[in-house]
């Protein structure tokens, strides 16, 4: 019985160009966003520094301060804003599978998840008001409004720049070839969501 010697060409799927799958290894969005990203992030880098230098110095108010926070209030923001970061990265696959009606059902759920955010944070705000925490009640309470009341102003740009998506997949400017605006827009959006996830366990758990 003889051998016929098999050859690439019998065999098309091993043809580099068949197998060839463009690597995307460029950073999501583009160079302005990630600019603003490193300046927002340094800015609450800052705040963090502030905090433990504080921490350090006044340790009975930061021992004693997470205590009289609501930390219901700070449980269901961490949820919301988990809750959107999943939203708009399901946002960001449907766009780039070509479902634009999708990504906006996404987004739009984002944007609630926006808003439950910001009604709760205006809710706790209140709350501290009745127990009659201000942000001259000590240095700690000093400290949590300068950064949660940053961290709000934040959420409701990026909310604005969510409803701003939407607008552009309605009228088809994203689209699965091109949506870099949409990436730019999600970045900033997981940077938000990720400050919060470092500022929940410095100001309502870390005693």
């Amino acid at each position: 019985m003889s051998t016929v010697p098999i050859g690439s060409s019998d065999f098309p799927l091993q043809n580099s160009e068949a197998l060839a799958v463009p690597a995307d290894n460029r950073v999501p969005g583009n160079g302005a966003i990630w600019v603003g990203i490193f300046a927002e992030m340094s800015e609450f880098a800052l705040m963090f520094l502030v905090y433990f230098l504080a921490k350090v110095h006044y340790p009975e108010f930061f021992d004693q301060g997470p205590l009289q926070l609501n930390t219901t209030a700070g449980v269901l923001n961490t949820l919301a804003l988990l809750t959107s970061s999943y939203f708009v990265a399901k946002a960001m696959q449907s766009v780039r599978m070509g479902y634009n009606q999708r990504a906006i059902r996404w987004l739009w759920g984002t944007v609630a998840a926006a808003v439950f955010y910001l009604l709760v944070k205006a809710w706790e705000y209140q709350w501290n008001s009745q127990q009659g925490i201000e942000v001259d009640t000590n240095l700690f309470f000093t400290v949590y409004y300068y950064m949660t009341f940053n961290h709000f102003l934040h959420v409701f740009w990026g909310g604005g720049a969510i409803l701003w998506a939407i607008w552009r997949l309605k009228s088809g400017y994203y689209t699965a070839d091109s949506h870099e605006g949409m990436e730019a827009i999600a970045s900033y959006w997981h940077m938000i969501d990720l400050v919060w996830i470092i500022i929940f366990p410095l100001l309502y758990v870390l005693r």
